[in-house]
C-alpha cells in the first residue's frame, strides 16, 4: 500500500520578491540527461555558463562562476574568503539583508562598522563616502536592490571612492541581476553576488557570483598563507589570515572551475543546467530589452495600484524596479488578504519584515513572473479581496489603468465600433 501521494503542486501566479516562477524551458533543462563532472560535455557547459555570467554582469572578469546552494551560500562565499580577522568592514544598512551582511561579517571575525538609513530611503552616496574617508576600511559590502524595503541604493559614486581608497567593494546584487542594470566593471565592484531565484527565474540552489584581479589577489594571499601553514616551521600567528570554510573556499573553487579542474566538489549538474538556460534566455531577450520589460511591468502595476486608492511605501525616487511596496490600509489584515488571495485566486505576494511586518505588502515583477498576465491577474484579485475586506478602495479601476500603460506601450486603442487600431 502506497504511503505518500504523488507529488502535484498547485499551479500559482507567484508575485513575491522570490522565489518567482521558473521559465518551463528551464524545467526542461533540469530533466535532461546527468553527464559526469569532468566529461568534457560537462566541462564544455560550465565554460558556457561562466561567459554568460560574465555578459549577465557586464564584466571582463576571469572569475565568474556559480555556488552551490541558496543566495546566502554566495555572499557567505565571498565573504569569508575576503574578509579576514580584525579586517575593518564597513555596511551601509537600509534593509534587512544590510543586517545580514553585516552579521556574516561579524562572523568572519571583522571589526563592522554599520551605518543605518530608515526604512524606505537609500544613502546619499556623499555620506557613505565620507565615513570612508575617515574610517579607511578594507571592506565596504552593500546592498544593491533592498526587497524587504523596495528600494535600491546607487553605487557608481561609492564604488569609485573605494578603488581611491583601496577599499574592496562587495555588493549583493541578489535582488536585482538579470532585471535592472548591474554594471560591475563600470560601478568598480569587487565582488557581485546574484540570485537565480528572482530576477533569473531559475530555481533556488545555486548563486552566480563574480570577483575581479583585486579580490583574487587577496584571496590568492590567503591561500599561500594556508600552504605555509602546512609546514611544521611556519609561524601560527598567521593562521587568523586561512580562509576558515572550506566549502566556500574561493581559492579552491576558483581551481575547480578554472582550466585546471582541481576537483572540491560534486556539482549540481541539474541546477547547472537550469542556470545556463536561465541565462540563455535572457540573453536571448537582450539585457536592455529585458530591463524594459521589467520597467514596464513596475508601471502598470503601480498605475493599478495607485487608481485603487492605495499608497505606495518607501521614497519614489529610489524604488527598486522589480518589488513594489503597498501600504496595507488602515483596519484591513494584511496577513488575511495575503490568505484570501492565495486560497481564493492562487495568487501569492508578500509581507516584510522587522518594523514593517504587517504593515506593507511587498509585490515582485520578477524574471518569468513579470508579465502582463500576472499584473492584471493580481490587481484584479486584490481589489476583490479587499472589496470583500470593506477596504476603502475605488474599485473598478485598477486594470483599466493598467491597461491603459499596456496599450500605450504597444501604440494600440481600442473601440467598441472600431476593433484594434
Amino acid at each position: 500500500m502506497r504511503k505518500y501521494k504523488d507529488l502535484a503542486p498547485s499551479l500559482r501566479t507567484i508575485m513575491t520578491p522570490g522565489p518567482v516562477e521558473v521559465d518551463p524551458r528551464v524545467l526542461r533543462a533540469m530533466a535532461t540527461p546527468i553527464l559526469g563532472q569532468f566529461d568534457p560535455e560537462f566541462t564544455d557547459i560550465m565554460n558556457e555558463t561562466m561567459g554568460m555570467l560574465r555578459e549577465v554582469f557586464q564584466t571582463g572578469n576571469e572569475y565568474a562562476f556559480p555556488i552551490d546552494g541558496t543566495s546566502r551560500s554566495g555572499i557567505e562565499a565571498v565573504m569569508v574568503s575576503l574578509i579576514e580577522p580584525g579586517d575593518k568592514v564597513l555596511v551601509p544598512i537600509y534593509g534587512r539583508f544590510g543586517h545580514l551582511l553585516a552579521e556574516i561579517a561579524e562572523r568572519c571575525g571583522a571589526e563592522v562598522m554599520t551605518m543605518e538609513q530608515e526604512w524606505g530611503k537609500v544613502f546619499d552616496p556623499g555620506q557613505v563616502i565620507a565615513l570612508m574617508k575617515r574610517e579607511r576600511p578594507d571592506v565596504v559590502a552593500m546592498v544593491h536592490g533592498e526587497t524587504s524595503t523596495g528600494r535600491m541604493q546607487p553605487l557608481q559614486e561609492i564604488g569609485r571612492a573605494c578603488r581611491e581608497l583601496d577599499a574592496l567593494f562587495i555588493v549583493d546584487a541578489v535582488a536585482t541581476i538579470g532585471g535592472t542594470d548591474v554594471r560591475v566593471d563600470e560601478w568598480m565592484i569587487d565582488a557581485a553576488i546574484g540570485g537565480t531565484q528572482k530576477c533569473l527565474s531559475v530555481p533556488s540552489g545555486m548563486v552566480p557570483i563574480t570577483y575581479n584581479e583585486r579580490a583574487e589577489a587577496k584571496i590568492r594571499r590567503r591561500k599561500q598563507v594556508e600552504r605555509g601553514l602546512r609546514d611544521p616551521h611556519v609561524d601560527l600567528s598567521c593562521s587568523g589570515r586561512t580562509i576558515r570554510s572550506n566549502y566556500f573556499d574561493l581559492s579552491q573553487l576558483q581551481d575547480y572551475w578554472g582550466p585546471r579542474r582541481l576537483n572540491h566538489h560534486t556539482e549540481a549538474t541539474s541546477m547547472l543546467y537550469a542556470l545556463r538556460e536561465g541565462l540563455r534566455l535572457v540573453l536571448e531577450e537582450g539585457l536592455e530589452q529585458r530591463f524594459a520589460r521589467h520597467k514596464l511591468q513596475e508601471m502598470a502595476l503601480v498605475a493599478g495600484l495607485q487608481a485603487m486608492g492605495l499608497l505606495l511605501f518607501g521614497d519614489p525616487d529610489c524604488k527598486l524596479p522589480v518589488v513594489t511596496c503597498v501600504q496595507v490600509p488602515e483596519g484591513i489584515s494584511g496577513d488575511s488578504v495575503m490568505h484570501m488571495l492565495l486560497s481564493e485566486f492562487s495568487v501569492e505576494i508578500a509581507s516584510s519584515f522587522g518594523p514593517l511586518k504587517g504593515k506593507i505588502w511587498r509585490i515582485g515583477t520578477m524574471g518569468y513572473s513579470s508579465n502582463q498576465r500576472n499584473v492584471l491577474h493580481v490587481l484584479g484579485a486584490l481589489e476583490a479581496v479587499l472589496i470583500r475586506h470593506r477596504a476603502k478602495i475605488d474599485a473598478g479601476r485598477a486594470v483599466q489603468a493598467a491597461l491603459d500603460v499596456y496599450m500605450e506601450a504597444k501604440g494600440t486603442v481600442y473601440e467598441a465600433s472600431a476593433g484594434v487600431r
